[in-house]
């Protein structure tokens, strides 16, 4: 369970630690877009109030504390899920990115009152009109490992 918690906490402190830079000291939320290395990444400042896509963004105040909970709940159950017996260091790394992106995901809506967007990836012709996180890429990655690296007949 050690490396499940070294893990949440790198992975909550890159995502926090990137999303003051580019928010607080590059300004992004005052200049809303940098190129740096267009079409390839961008940096596009986006408050997301909502889930993937803008869910649950019109009841904001709602929808806010409802994401909070689940995230706190998700986080929760993943980590009393792989406590409960032994695991591969990949589930329990999986497991650390899931949740020290959801974790991150929190904070930005206690702080900001929505998640802080701003990687914007295009290419091939193809402008993408989304942005994400840090954190963002973590629960996807924790969320795929999870599935992948744990069950029944994969136990350590």
């Amino acid at each position: 369970m050690r490396l499940l918690a070294i893990i949440t906490a790198l992975v909550f402190v890159l995502d926090q630690a990137t999303k003051f830079h580019v928010v607080q000291v590059l300004g992004l939320a005052e200049r809303l877009r940098i190129d740096v290395f267009p079409p390839y990444l961008n940096l596009r400042m986006a408050w997301n109030r909502g889930m993937n896509f803008g869910l649950l963004s019109n009841d904001a105040e709602l929808g806010r504390w409802l994401l909070i909970a689940v995230a706190l709940a998700i986080s929760a159950g993943v980590t009393f899920w792989l406590a409960r017996g032994p695991q591969r260091p990949v589930a329990l790394v999986s497991g650390g990115l899931l949740v020290g992106g959801a974790l991150g995901n929190v904070v930005d809506r206690l702080v900001y009152g929505a998640v802080a967007d701003f990687l914007n990836m295009s290419c091939c012709g193809i402008d993408n009109p989304y942005a994400f996180n840090v954190a963002d890429i973590a629960i996807f990655a924790g969320a795929l490992g999870l599935v992948v690296f744990t069950g029944r007949d994969k136990t350590p």
